[in-house]
């Protein structure tokens, strides 16, 4: 175990809402530290245009626009280490956080902006084509797919909702869900159903996903009868061997609406969850503009998509860390003065 590192900010986490309150509090003078997590720069590092996030009219990639964060952050002097958050405790302050490498922190505030990864259904090809083909945000992705013709996984508001935002834009969006109903709002369902554009394929399973020169070309997918999903299955052959068909369903794109899942497993349980995982904010009083990035624990600043189950965009992320930062200063003032 290494030698306990004083800090008056550290920052969990390196994507939007990490960089943007790095920026902050090291303007502040606050000499930040950032634990960049085992995937710097979050999902938005791996999607390869931003054409939403203000400034860029030409857009700009997802990695050169997390660096440029990252390069302004350091420039005001942050600290960055490529170590990830594994234990904390917020039980009184300086909290304590103790990484993979077993580095020590003493923190006198925290900024937790660890963010949300996707769910992902662990098939061949998966992970390979994310961010060529393969998006868990139609949002951020659904541009580049005009006149093309893209698949959504999921069977809840989230996919239905993706699903219809896709229509601006594809010439076919095909829904498929692994049972023979969706969990989705009623509105939702019948809005999804009622668009030309949108197709249903009920009782589907995607198996894996095939690409080539970096590019999504299709679907390796199975029909199961009566509603009743296989047990997931990585390897084609054993399905043949159930008697189910295994098809293959071209396309240009896969969105998958399954979910997110919060990174807050070091946390153990000290700060309160939603329903999903998500942490919520302890809300201050009337008339508060932080009140969206405070936590239960005095001193501890909730920023991004670890909070944010609802927008989970760039833009939203960035204000959430500028607001936390700005809080946290906010904070050590009131404590010195």
């Amino acid at each position: 175990m290494s030698e306990m590192q004083k800090v008056q900010v550290l920052i969990l986490g390196s994507g939007c809402s990490g960089h943007t309150a790095a920026i902050y509090a090291a303007r502040a003078g606050l000499n930040p530290v950032v634990l960049e997590g085992n995937e710097p720069g979050g999902q938005l590092s791996l999607t390869s245009v931003v054409e939403n996030y203000p400034g860029f009219p030409e857009g700009i990639n997802g990695f050169e626009l997390i660096e440029n964060m990252k390069q302004q952050a350091i420039r005001f002097g942050a600290t960055y280490i490529t170590e990830k958050a594994m234990d904390a405790n917020l039980s009184s302050r300086p909290f304590t956080v103790i990484t993979d490498a077993q580095s020590q922190f003493e923190a006198q505030t925290l900024i937790i902006a660890t963010g949300a990864r996707a769910r992902l259904l662990g098939i061949p090809g998966e992970k390979e084509n994310f961010g060529h083909g393969v998006s868990s945000c139609a949002t951020c992705d659904g541009a580049f797919y005009r006149n093309k013709k893209v698949v959504v996984i999921g069977g809840g508001d989230t996919a239905m909702e993706d699903a219809l935002f896709l229509t601006r834009f594809a010439s076919e969006v095909y829904l498929m869900h692994r049972r023979d109903s969706l969990r989705a709002s009623k509105i939702m369902q019948k809005r999804v159903m009622e668009n030309p554009k949108i197709h249903i394929h009920w009782n589907t399973e995607i198996m894996e996903v095939l690409g080539e020169n970096h590019k999504v070309t299709g679907l390796k997918i199975v029909y199961h009868p009566e509603g009743k999903p296989l047990e997931r299955i990585d390897k084609a052959g054993s399905v043949e061997k159930s008697g189910v068909t295994v098809s293959l369903f071209p396309c240009d794109g896969l969105f998958l609406a399954i979910g997110h899942i919060p990174n807050t497993e070091f946390l153990k349980g000290q700060l309160p969850v939603n329903e999903e995982g998500y942490l919520m904010p302890q809300i201050q009083e009337d008339g508060c503009a932080t009140c969206d990035v405070w936590s239960k624990v005095p001193g501890v600043f909730l920023a991004g998509d670890v909070v944010d189950w609802e927008f989970q965009q760039a833009i939203t992320a960035a204000g959430m860390g500028c607001k936390a930062a700005m809080a946290a200063e906010a904070f050590l003032a009131e404590q010195e003065g």
